[in-house]
């Protein structure tokens, strides 16, 4: 009862004050609202736009990157290279750095541990027990990032593949109506949202400093690890060498990868029976047993009892 009375007692203290600081400050919010109406907003401080950025750029990241110095001469370039692959498929490489990220992995291991471990001497439970929480602790921590960018990685992957036939198709009207295809990639972006219009987006301004076509479809095809994607990638740029009508190469991809989608929905379907006989041996056979050879059972074990 103490406990109710008290949290009734914050709840209407703060209604009390929120109540009394929007019956103070209404005329001020309103005058405000009058002036940005007749003025317009003025320009924020450095100090306000700095503000305005994410914890995570101000004042994270920059202490991952100092701490990340110190493990420098430690990371292979085989292990940065493979980090900074599943970064860039998870469409997290302007967010964090392969070091960056090792660091982390650290960090994260160290704190989930010391969790873990405190958790355990507060639960009671033996310094031994205690010990090997705080061991498996180490071991989630150190692999919760690696689950995190490969989930990520695998969603914008099957995004990517699941608006890619619709946009070859906008492609192929934009070419047929007399765009060229760089043209035809700023419809693109301009018409449409998502993973591939962002990546057809850094293909577009990849061209505008310098780097040939064929080198940024070939960037972008690597970041993505998309097949289809590099399939469309390889087609257009031999379609580019050869002089053959991209349009009708944006076509028949199109079409083939289409067919592709639903020869997967067949073989998926075509799993369905056999993955559901799992469930029903497990979990239905034996309650249809019970119920129907419960009763026999009953009676001949009385049977054989009397």
């Amino acid at each position: 009862m103490p406990e109710l009375i008290a949290v009734f007692t914050f709840i209407g203290t703060f209604l009390l004050i929120l109540l009394l600081y929007n019956f103070i400050f209404k005329e001020r919010r309103r005058l405000e609202r009058r002036v940005v109406e007749i003025v317009g907003r003025r320009t924020p401080t450095v100090r306000e736009q700095e503000l305005k950025t994410p914890l995570f750029k101000r004042a994270v990241r920059p202490l991952l990157a100092k701490m990340s110095h110190l493990i420098s001469k430690v990371l292979p370039a085989e292990k940065e290279a493979e980090l900074a692959k599943k970064i860039t498929g998870a469409g997290a490489g302007h967010k964090i750095a392969p070091r960056e990220l090792l660091v982390f992995k650290y960090l994260a291991a160290a704190g989930i541990a010391a969790c873990l471990f405190i958790s355990g001497e507060i639960g009671g439970k033996g310094t031994v027990q205690a010990i090997l929480i705080g061991f498996a602790g180490i071991g989630l921590g150190w692999f919760l990032p690696d689950l995190y960018i490969n989930r990520k990685g695998s969603v914008r992957k099957q995004e990517i593949e699941k608006s890619l036939p619709d946009i070859l198709d906008l492609l192929t009207v934009s070419v047929e109506a007399g765009l060229g295809f760089d043209g035809a990639l700023m419809k693109v972006v301009e018409k449409t949202r998502g993973v591939l219009s962002e990546e057809f987006f850094i293909v577009l301004q990849e061209i505008k400093m310098g780097k040939s076509r064929v080198e940024a479809l070939r960037d972008m095809s690597r970041r993505t690890g998309v097949d289809d994607l590099s399939t469309f990638t390889g087609s257009v740029i031999l379609a580019d060498r050869l002089g053959i009508s991209i349009g009708n190469i944006l076509r028949l991809q199109s079409g083939q990868i289409r067919q592709k989608r639903r020869q997967k929905a067949e073989e998926t379907a075509m799993k369905a029976p056999v993955k559901i006989l799992i469930p029903i041996v497990l979990f239905i056979f034996p309650a249809l047993f019970v119920v129907l050879l419960g009763p026999a059972a009953i009676q001949i074990t009385k049977y054989f009892l009397n």
